[in-house]
Order: C-alpha cells, then structure tokens, then sequence
C-alpha cells in the first residue's frame, strides 16, 4: 500500500463512524420514544387495583383521637388506677373540648365505681369511659324534620355564624335532597354578604334546585318570605332557606333572625328544621353559639362541620349534654359526600380505636 492511499482509507472509515453513530442516535430516539407509550397502556384492572381507598371515618377524624389516644395509651400502660390516672383523663377530655361539666360527670361516675370496687383495672377503665360516652349520644333521633301533609313547602332555616360553612352545608344538603326524589328551592336570605348570593346560585345549577334571591342588603326576612310563597305557587317541597351570619354578640342579628323565623311562616309553609351550622374548629365558643341561636331562632339540631379538621371533636358531648340539641349532620370533607348523618357509634369507635 503506497503513502498517496492512506488518506483515502481515513476518509472512508471517519464516513463509516459517523453513518454508524447517525444510525445508533437515531434506534436509540425510536425506543425512548415508544417507552412512554408502552408505559401509558395498562390494563382496567391494574388502574383500579391502585386507585386510592376512600378514607374510613377513623381516618378522617385522626385529629380528634389524637387528643385522647395519648392519655388512653398511658392509662392502659400502668398497673394500677391512682391520682395520675385520673388528671391525665381529664386533661385530654378537657383538650378534646369536651367541657368541664361533661368531663366531671364522666370521670364522677368511673371513680365511685372505682370506690366500689366495680372497676380495678385500668383496661376495664377505658372500656367503662368508653361505654359512658357512647350512652350520652346513643338513642337520639337525628332525622332530619319532614312533613309531608302541611299544604304547603317544609322550610329549613340554617343559621350560623360567618365562616362556619353555612352557605355550603345548604348546598350540599339541597343536592342530598334532590337525589333522594324531593324538589327545592333555594332563598339567599344571607343579602349582607355577596359572595353568599352567588355560591347558592352555583349550588342551585349543580343540584338543580330552583332559587330566589334579593337586592343586596336589602331585607333578608322578604327574601326568604318570598322564596316559600313562590315554592307554594310551584308545589316545591322543600325550602332552604341561608340567613345572615354576622357574629353571634351582634344584637341587631339576633333580633333580625326571630324577624325571620315569623315571617317565614306567615305564608303557606313551615318551619320543620332549623339547623345551626357550627365550625368543629371553634371549640367551646360554638356551645356559646349554640345556646344563643337557639334562644332566638329554636335550633332542632346541628351542623357541625370541619370535624375532620379537628381536635376539638368533643363539642359533640357538650352541644348534645348540656343544651340537650342533637347534632345531625357532619363535615367529614369537601365533597357533597362528606356531609353525613351523625353516626354515635363510628364517632366513638374513631376516637378510641
């Protein structure tokens, strides 16, 4: 092979290289490209397979057994009952608001059943408070109030403080009694607060309830007046009927609220369910609440929402002891779902389990 031929061999495999590298990148690109789609493809049975469960109530209401796991975990580690049982008890149901008075009738009885000796472990203990709290809320009715013979619609005031969820449990409960085959109409008596008006209009056109709204801050008794005259002329069964929620001490609400609760039957309806909305979050300030609404507007049961947000879950025993009004409905979550019948047993079992 003479010198004037080697460049000519050098060309001719640099060309070979560099076909070769060109052909690699480009097989390579073709199989990154197909990866994806190979991945994206999968069968209906491996996408249900890992869909996410819904949460349990235990689950939702973590917050609320945090306040009494702790001090059940650490009577239940001790051999014996003594002083230090006790206070740890108390401590937790007063952090669970469940108040001071319920607290001391519940731990008033265990301690004389441990002075008579009925009760020596702190196992027993626990099974014995347990059983106490559940018997406080077992056996209430928590229907909501229907009556199908009045000639005319049932109405259904909320009522409530700003902020509580008030205007949403309405909605949720509007779309809960569509589904179960009666008619609604919606009256946003709530004309102080705007943004009121126009969440009741989305809830109204994702349910499918009908609704009457008024001039803003004009006189919320008319509205509502109005909202059951129309529901009569349109033979609409049910009427929910939002209401202002500015803060409970204000006078001047209170009194606009009885205003409400006579005029609203002044036509041909009847008010078969007022329902005070309580935010679980607040703690004892929603017994303070409670106990004025229902001096002015005769609460038939509660609302309370949040609970799954909520350590203060034992409002439920202080609502339900001490003002002897039932608590019907529970925010558990977000959706329309998540608005439940107060269940005593799930509620108990969660907060101890």
């Amino acid at each position: 092979m003479n010198n004037s031929s080697l460049p000519m061999i050098f060309l001719l495999l640099a060309v070979a290289g560099l076909v070769f590298g060109i052909g690699v990148v480009a097989i390579s690109r073709r199989k990154a490209r197909a990866v994806p789609q190979i991945q994206r493809v999968a069968p209906v049975e491996a996408v249900e397979a890992v869909a996410a469960a819904p949460l349990s109530v235990r689950d939702r209401l973590a917050k609320a057994r945090s306040s009494l796991s702790g001090a059940v975990g650490s009577v239940l580690g001790r051999s014996e009952i003594n002083d230090s049982t006790w206070l740890e008890l108390e401590e937790a149901l007063l952090r669970a608001d469940v108040g001071v008075r319920v607290a001391q009738s519940l731990l008033g009885v265990l301690q004389a059943r441990v002075k008579a000796k009925e009760i020596s472990t702190p196992a027993q203990l626990i099974d014995a408070l347990r059983g106490n709290m559940s018997s406080q809320l077992v056996g209430t009715s928590r229907d909501l109030n229907f009556e199908a013979n009045i000639g005319g619609p049932n109405i259904w005031l909320m009522v409530g403080v700003n902020g509580a969820g008030k205007t949403t449990s309405l909605g949720k409960i509007a779309a809960q009694q569509i589904a179960l085959g009666r008619t609604v109409l919606m009256a946003a008596g709530d004309t102080f607060r705007a943004a009121a008006g126009e969440q009741l209009s989305t809830w109204a056109e994702r349910s499918g309830a009908q609704i009457v709204r008024g001039a803003e801050g004009g006189d919320p008794s008319s509205v509502i007046f109005d909202g059951v005259q129309s529901a009569h002329s349109r033979n609409i069964d049910l009427v929910l009927a939002d209401t202002a929620g500015r803060l409970q001490s204000n006078t001047n609400l209170m009194e606009e609220l009885r205003k409400v609760r006579r005029v609203a039957e002044k036509g041909a309806g009847k008010v078969t369910e007022v329902l005070l909305v309580i935010d679980a979050t607040t703690g004892q300030n929603g017994l303070q609440q409670a106990r004025q609404f229902t001096e002015a507007t005769q609460v038939t049961g509660v609302v309370l929402t949040k609970l799954d947000g909520s350590a203060k879950g034992g409002i439920v025993f202080a609502i339900e002891t001490e003002l002897g009004i039932p608590v019907k409905l529970v925010g558990l979550g977000e959706t329309i779902d998540d608005l439940v019948v107060f269940n005593p047993t799930e509620f108990i079992d969660a907060l101890f389990e």
